[in-house]
């Protein structure tokens, strides 16, 4: 059995090798607008009484913080386009936290939380639920509209760099 330290680098490679969608949490409200770029995005169910997604988020990223204080959220899945908006979002870039929003062109759905221009999808989400595991917030949100733009081109992330989707024949 491998040690904590070997284990570790080797599901950290080995997620690597998982290509996800990228996509950029916002909210707004009394705990505050924040937003963070996630890559752990993806659907509860579509059945239900509303459909439902989770996003995980590093407990020590504000932007948890204020989703569980504001208790919406919106999840912007970000086309091909804009690796400039996860990289901002991210932390990649010199602007600080509070300067991040000033930086890109978005606006605000039907609870409030900001959508951002440009992405591929927005689901704006109530919060149904939450669970500290470990290092991160597991965030359950109760999916209330759906915004589709005209591109459905999803910016992706795998093998440490963006990457995009492209379609398969048979012969491929």
């Amino acid at each position: 059995m491998p040690d904590a330290a070997d284990l570790r680098a080797a599901f950290v490679e080995g997620m690597s090798r998982a290509a996800t969608f990228v996509a950029v949490a916002t909210t707004d409200g009394d705990g505050g607008r924040a937003g963070v770029t996630v890559s752990s995005l993806t659907s509860v169910s579509a059945d239900g009484d509303m459909p439902s997604l989770l996003v995980c988020i590093n407990r020590q990223s504000p932007a948890a913080t204020a989703i569980l204080q504001n208790r919406a959220f919106c999840a912007n899945l970000l086309a091909e386009s804009q690796q400039g908006i996860a990289n901002l979002f991210a932390g990649r870039s010199e602007t600080n936290r509070a300067e991040r929003f000033d930086q890109v062109s978005w606006g605000v759905g039907d609870l409030g939380q900001p959508i951002l221009t440009g992405a591929t999808a927005a689901f704006e989400c109530r919060l149904a639920t939450a669970l500290l595991w470990e290092t991160h917030h597991i965030i359950v949100g109760r999916v209330s509209a759906v915004r589709l733009s005209g591109n459905a081109s999803a910016l992706l992330y795998g093998q440490r760099a963006y990457r995009k989707a492209i379609h398969l024949t048979e012969d491929s």
